[in-house]
C-alpha cells in the first residue's frame, strides 16, 4: 500500500491538496497555451478592438474634411457622389490593411524583448550644427 505521509485518504486535507495540484496543473496548461499563442488575454483583445475602432473613427471623420474642398466646386450630384464613394472606399481599403498589433511607432504593443531583437536600431546622429554660424562677440571700435 502506498504511503500517504500520515494523511488519511479521503480527508479534507487530502481533498484540498488534490484541488491545489489540479489548479496548478490547469494554470501551467493555460500558461503553455498563452506561450503557444492559442490563448489571449481579454484585456489585450479589448485594447486591440479599441485601437481598431478609434483608427476607423479617425479615418471616417477625415472624409468630410477631404471631400469639402473637392465637392464644393462641383455642380452635378453624380460627380459629388463618385468623389464621396472614392473617399469611403479609400478609407475602407486602409482600414482593411490595419494591423492593431503595430502601434504608431511601428513597435508591437505586446512585443516582448525577444521579438524585437531583429528590429533595426536608428542610425547614429551626426552632431553638426545646422544653419548660419553664430556671430562672434567682439569689441567694436
Amino acid at each position: 500500500m502506498p504511503s500517504t505521509g500520515g494523511v488519511k485518504i479521503g480527508s479534507t486535507y487530502d481533498e484540498a491538496r488534490t484541488r491545489k495540484v489540479n489548479a496548478e496543473a490547469e494554470i501551467a496548461e493555460l500558461e503553455l497555451a498563452k506561450i503557444r499563442g492559442d490563448l489571449v488575454i481579454a484585456d489585450d483583445v479589448v485594447t486591440a478592438w479599441e485601437d481598431v475602432l478609434s483608427a476607423a473613427k479617425a479615418k471616417f471623420m477625415s472624409i468630410p474634411t477631404k471631400a469639402a474642398p473637392i465637392t464644393a466646386a462641383e455642380t452635378e450630384a453624380g460627380v459629388c457622389q463618385k468623389i464621396l464613394e472614392d473617399l469611403v472606399h479609400e478609407a475602407l481599403e486602409e482600414f482593411s490593411n490595419y494591423d492593431p498589433k503595430i502601434s504608431a511607432t511601428g513597435v508591437s504593443k505586446g512585443a516582448s524583448k525577444e521579438s524585437n531583437e531583429d528590429a533595426k536600431t536608428p542610425a547614429k546622429t551626426k552632431r553638426k550644427s545646422v544653419g548660419r554660424p553664430r556671430k562672434t562677440a567682439g569689441l567694436s571700435k
